[in-house]
């Protein structure tokens, strides 16, 4: 008897778990890429890198925590440790770097901000003042002399001066950010810093507007696909697409490529139209149907590190694009392509 009630309790349970699965694509076994292209780069620092941007095909920066700045002239095989003219005792957290020509702009946690018009060779320390809501966490190279810079408190500044003045293009931020992304339009998307709600912000707006999650997990972070439409990652290793240009709550049901107990951290389209997604102990997937199927990186799966960022950029035609998946503790790949 008690056989028989354990067997039906086993089939209700069944039962449950297919039909809570039922509007999910999940898959626990994922194929592995025949060839990663991927190449895998180890710097000779353990901080942890949080931003990089090129000035050309060649030349590029990387800033992450601990002061960690490293400039490469060779397309990002090699890197090497430069220094930032800052007091010894401060020890900044360097979040965000973007470039346009030779023109470039760092942020940095607690209240740092720096310029460059000589693609690197001299950075300027600017004053921010004690009166910034939050701190400086996006900042936005826009032409000569001018940036934008987005603050942990959701606040945006825009300065056309070269950072003498700053004015406000936000009049209530958004308050505490978990992830905040930028379109080349001037559109915002962020997360709350709980990752229960996320906010938008069009080029034309002055306020926040916010927005309901997509289902009861939270919201690990959200960005921008190609088509300007939004993506969203969420806590349970679950994946989102918006459906709807017009409704950024229109969500499509949550892809589940593989559960390993880590969530996705960050998600990109390579400039072949893959999807990449990045996340926890070596995660980092590819989608080259749009979401429908996903494989396995080798060369990701065997790197010991959580990848918390993924980096595209192209330059022209004739020149390979830069792709970059950033990890943890000097952990970088290097995308070369598939040969």
């Amino acid at each position: 008897m008690n056989r028989f009630f354990n067997s039906f309790l086993n089939l209700i349970l069944i039962v449950v778990i297919g039909f809570s699965l039922s509007g999910c694509v999940s898959t626990t076994r994922l194929p592995f890429l025949a060839q990663s292209p991927w190449q895998e780069i180890q710097l000779d620092n353990d901080a942890n890198p949080l931003d990089i941007d090129f000035i050309d095909q060649d030349h590029g920066f990387l800033v992450g925590t601990n002061r960690l700045i490293l400039e490469t002239t060779d397309g990002g095989v090699s890197w090497q440790e430069r220094n930032l003219d800052l007091p010894s005792e401060e020890n900044f957290r360097l979040i965000s770097i973007d470039f346009k020509g030779e023109e470039g702009w760092l942020a940095g946690q607690p209240g740092l901000v720096m310029h460059t018009e000589d693609s690197g060779k001299t950075w300027n320390r600017l004053v921010l003042g004690n009166k910034l809501p939050g701190d400086p966490y996006l900042i936005t190279t826009l032409d000569q002399d001018s940036a934008e810079l987005a603050t942990t408190a959701g606040a945006i500044y825009q300065t056309t001066d070269g950072g003498s003045n700053w004015e406000g293009r936000v009049s209530d931020a958004s308050g505490g950010v978990r992830d905040l992304r930028r379109k080349d339009d001037g559109s915002y998307v962020s997360v709350s810093s709980l990752g229960n709600f996320f906010v938008t912000l069009q080029p034309q707006d002055a306020v926040w507007k916010p927005h309901q999650r997509a289902s009861s997990k939270r919201v690990q972070t959200l960005g921008f696909q190609p088509n300007g439409q939004l993506w969203l990652l969420s806590r349970g290793a679950e994946i989102r697409f918006n459906e709807n240009p017009d409704d950024v709550e229109d969500w499509g049901k949550p892809i589940i490529p593989i559960v390993n107990g880590y969530n996705y951290l960050d998600m990109a389209w390579s400039p072949d139209g893959d999807i990449w997604a990045a996340g926890g102990n070596g995660t980092l997937l590819v989608s080259k149907d749009q979401g429908k199927s996903w494989e396995k990186d080798p060369i990701g799966e065997n790197t010991p590190t959580n990848f918390i960022r993924i980096f595209f950029r192209e330059f022209s035609d004739k020149n390979p694009p830069k792709g970059f998946a950033i990890g943890e503790r000097g952990h970088i790949l290097r995308w070369v392509g598939y040969t």
